[in-house]
């Protein structure tokens, strides 16, 4: 994966002013503070934009505490226009930084981003951002991909799709139309996709296609950002990877939301993470920005308990809710619901009310187990303020190859034998717990937000793209997946204009 490298962004001298240290008890400064990150360029669209503020004092250190989360004062206003629909919310991360993220709902020539505090104007505010500036459902994409790809900020390469299509040097396109629906969609959910000159088409193949809306969204959401590449896959809208490695037939190219060691299925970003960048301000609560913001009390302040709450979607959380009555003063794990164990409700119940899931961080210790495949909270559970504990899994999601047992997270075994050893080291090693939590939290930050999904996504498409046989094409029964409508707000875009032009 990729690190943003928050302090990279910034001018050498400034990073040297930076990490001085903490704050200690000087003063606020607005002009010394400092601003950076993608939601400043107009170029860069994303559903939800945003930046960072590092608050910094008189003496050029930079507060490792909140300031106060009224501090700062953010106004986003659109030049030579009356009104200006954007919202926008200012998170406090509780370290002396704050994610502003503003969501657009129409587009606009230009953005004016005003910062303040203390009424005078913060770093270089204000940010004139030169535009057309776009909002996500303008359909207006970058022709050149390798200008998208820059001005994203885009990693060359991502190890783990490299990883995943080393095994498929050459994708024969009329062959697999024909072969995967044969082996797969009779028994599994599928979806056919083709994008060709940029649009979307799609042939669904089982009963429970329902969570097509989450692929469905993105290929719309980076068709309307940039010009993909053409091309033909198939997505498995199931939980479990379905290209054994022991397979005795031809392996196939399946794209999966989830992987495992014994499956050779191509990863990409799961539906639930996937959902959270396209919603971020919108119909969801639970997304990267939003847990930044929500990491409970300090580490010394936090509950030494490990917590844990979810369904009975594996055996191994039943042993874990057993444990937990064996040892209530170590774990506090309960069920929020049964599905798959109903006739040991009795044993394992009864069910809990839902906590809210920034309450976890109240807690020093987030277990993260299993469910039917990987637990997809692990990205939120990594942006918190608290360590995760995590179970060794043949279950693994797009990032998880570049995460690190002992520096982002405390591991434990799959039966769950050590786990009581393993929680008691990190009550014996507080400082490194602490720091092993804190560089879990660097790393969701570095490489989880929302630009980093886009990115992976199109890199995999591209690079997907370039093993291709033959032409793909729009296959017989598939139908176009139409783009939404926006009819009271809908963009010009500039780029159809020139064309037009020309």
């Amino acid at each position: 994966m990729w690190s943003a490298g928050l302090l990279l962004r910034l001018p050498l001298g400034a990073v040297l002013l930076v990490l001085c240290g903490s704050a200690g008890g000087n003063q606020l400064s607005p002009e010394n503070s400092w601003i950076w990150g993608p939601g400043l360029k107009a170029d860069v669209v994303l559903p939800a934009r945003y930046f960072y503020i590092q608050a910094v004092d008189t003496e050029g250190k930079r507060f490792t505490f909140s300031p106060g989360e009224n501090a700062f004062q953010v106004k986003v206003t659109a030049l030579e226009e009356q009104f200006t629909r954007v919202g926008v919310q200012i998170l406090d991360r509780s370290d002396g930084s704050f994610i502003v993220r503003y969501r657009m709902y129409a587009s606009y020539r230009n953005l004016k981003i005003e910062v303040q505090a203390k009424g005078r104007h913060v770093a270089q505010s204000p940010y004139i951002l030169k535009g057309p500036v776009y909002h996500e459902n303008c359909d207006c994409p970058q022709e050149d991909p390798n200008a998208w790809l820059k001005e994203m900020g885009c990693p060359e390469t991502i190890a783990q799709i490299q990883r995943d299509l080393a095994q498929f040097p050459a994708v024969d396109l009329d062959k697999i139309t024909k072969e995967i629906p044969q082996r797969f969609g009779q028994r599994q959910s599928l979806c056919h996709y083709a994008i060709k000159d940029n649009k979307v088409y799609i042939k669904t193949y089982g009963e429970h296609v329902g969570f097509r809306i989450f692929m469905d969204a993105i290929l719309l959401s980076l068709t309307r950002k940039v010009k993909m590449p053409d091309v033909e896959f198939f997505v498995n809208l199931g939980d479990w990877p379905l290209e054994k490695k022991k397979s005795s037939q031809n392996v196939h190219p399946i794209f999966s939301w989830c992987g495992s060691n014994d499956s050779k299925d191509i990863v990409m970003p799961t539906y639930d993470l996937t959902d959270s960048v396209l919603e971020t301000m919108g119909r969801v609560s639970l997304d990267m920005m939003s847990v930044q913001a929500n990491t409970g009390p300090p580490w010394e302040e936090k509950n030494s308990t490990a917590i844990w709450r979810g369904r009975d979607s594996r055996k191994e959380r039943l042993e874990l809710v057993k444990m937990s009555r064996k040892y209530p003063e170590v774990i506090d794990a309960a069920f929020t619901n049964f599905f798959f164990f109903k006739h040991d409700e009795s044993l394992y119940g009864p069910i809990v009310k839902h906590i809210s899931f920034f309450d976890f961080f109240k807690y020093k210790y987030q277990i993260n187990i299993d469910g039917t495949v990987a637990a997809y909270r692990l990205p939120y559970l990594l942006a918190g303020n608290s360590v995760v504990l995590k179970q060794d899994s043949i279950y693994y999601e797009h990032f998880y190859n570049e995460l690190q047992p002992w520096k982002h997270y405390i591991p434990f075994k799959s039966d769950l034998s050590d786990l009581l050893e393993k929680l008691q080291w990190g009550k014996d090693h507080d400082e490194e717990a602490k720091n092993i939590a804190k560089a879990g939290q660097e790393f969701a930050r570095n490489n989880l937000m929302g630009d980093h999904i886009f990115c992976y996504y199109f890199k995999l498409f591209q690079e997907y793209a370039r093993r291709q046989v033959g032409d793909p094409k729009v296959r017989d029964g598939m139908e176009k997946v139409e783009q939404p409508e926006d009819d009271l707000f809908p963009c010009s875009c500039h780029r159809r204009k020139v064309k037009e032009e020309l």
